[in-house]
């Protein structure tokens, strides 16, 4: 059963749509400074978060990105090519497997980024929280 939303609930979603969309525009300029795209960006985050301490597989990166394997094959190849990522075929399991990792210039310009992506994201808290938070019900008297 759908719900019917009430006017406030439309203007809630449209803030954290606009809130969302200003922080990944900031995103891609806080990127930029530091020479990187912001699928390049991306890219070095999900190496660094990834759970393996192998590192990850090329198609656990493309679901990662949301993108097909070829795509994310050539951003790995031009990341690569910037000294920021290196490819390994070390897994016990399957030798044809790649696996990715980040050499200390990519962990280096991740670590600025992610910085500065904690602060912006802790002062953007509170107004994700108002934006979530049920709109209190009134009382029928």
């Amino acid at each position: 059963m759908r719900k019917h939303l009430d006017e406030p609930e439309y203007a809630r979603l449209l803030a954290f749509r606009v809130g969302l969309r200003r922080f990944l525009r900031w995103s891609e300029q806080q990127a930029a400074t530091v020479g990187l795209t912001a699928a390049q960006h991306q890219l070095l985050l999900a190496i660094r978060g990834h759970t393996d301490p192998r590192g990850p597989k090329v198609g656990e990166l493309a679901e990662y990105l949301c993108t097909r394997h070829h795509s994310a094959v050539q951003l790995i190849d031009r990341t690569e090519q910037l000294g920021l990522i290196q490819r390994s075929r070390e897994d016990d399991e399957d030798r044809r497997v790649v696996r990715l990792s980040l050499t200390s210039a990519g962990d280096q310009k991740l670590a600025d980024l992610s910085t500065t992506h904690l602060e912006e994201l802790h002062r953007l808290a509170p107004l994700i929280d108002q934006l979530t938070e049920p709109e209190p019900t009134s009382a029928t008297p």
